[in-house]
């Protein structure tokens, strides 16, 4: 099992160089050695105490969860500076998210598998660095070297011509407002057992927009505080061939094709 990725030492050295406090400064302030501090944010200190996390969660006024698992220096501006107001809350459809992750021997993250089994209890452990850890690892050659990927399964077929019961890859979104209409996407909601695949739109006031490709199912709206997480479609797999075209779709195509000859005929004869 890869141990999750901490964020720790990188964060608190962050914020204090941020505020422009010099170690000296700091460590008078908590009122640690300075060489502790050195090692806090080293990362030379494996296992730092309970009492260290929140004396540094009490001084930045953030949160242990956040010191630990959020790297506060990929956040945008408008994010941090509402973290450190103390604002843990939506955004227009953009929330600071906690995205568990976990990395392999070369630092790098991972991309992971949920299977079927798995569903039900990704909607609780989505933020739990332990059950994230504990997800099959894939490897797919040419994924993007920047983003987290992770690969869902699909039922149903409402985003038909996707096949059912396809494997779809997709990017974590942290930023919703990014998304541009129609944005094909894994979208993880509260209370429900199973993934929704379909084509988002985050419109104001704090509604999603959800359509399928398939015209037989109504579009709906969730709120965005129902919306855990919103995977962006990259690509897919599927072990199901295509089917072969029905009687009307060849029809379909005969009369295209006749009525390409036709114009053609007449362009010709003028």
């Amino acid at each position: 099992m890869m141990p999750p990725k901490i964020f720790f030492h990188n964060n608190i050295r962050f914020l204090r160089e941020r505020r422009k406090i010099s170690q000296e400064q700091l460590s008078g302030e908590l009122d640690l050695s300075r060489n502790k501090l050195q090692a806090l944010e080293s990362g030379k200190t494996v296992n730092p105490s309970a009492m260290d996390f929140i004396k540094f969660s009490d001084f930045f006024k953030v949160s242990v969860d956040s010191l630990l698992k959020i790297d506060l220096s990929r956040l945008g501006e408008l994010k941090l500076k509402e973290l450190l107001a103390g604002n843990d809350v939506y955004m227009m459809g953009s929330k600071i998210r906690v995205l568990a992750i976990t990395v392999d021997k070369e630092n790098k993250e991972n991309a992971e598998y949920v299977p079927v089994k798995a569903k039900a209890g990704y909607m609780t452990g989505y933020n739990d660095p332990e059950f994230i850890a504990g997800l099959p690892k894939i490897n797919l050659p040419n994924l993007p070297k920047s983003g987290t990927f992770r690969m869902f399964p699909t039922t149903g077929d409402s985003m038909l011509p996707i096949p059912e019961n396809s494997d779809v890859i997709a990017q974590y979104v942290e930023d919703w407002t990014s998304l541009k209409p129609d944005t094909a996407c894994i979208v993880i909601l509260k209370g429900q057992q199973d993934f929704v695949f379909k084509l988002v739109s985050i419109h104001a006031h704090g509604e999603v927009l959800l359509k399928s490709l398939n015209r037989s199912y109504v579009p709906y709206t969730v709120k965005t505080e129902d919306i855990l997480e919103i995977w962006k479609y990259y690509k897919h797999q599927t072990g199901t061939l295509p089917q072969p075209e029905t009687d009307l779709q060849e029809l379909k195509t005969l009369i295209l094709e006749l009525g390409n000859n036709w114009n053609g005929g007449l362009k010709k004869n003028n």
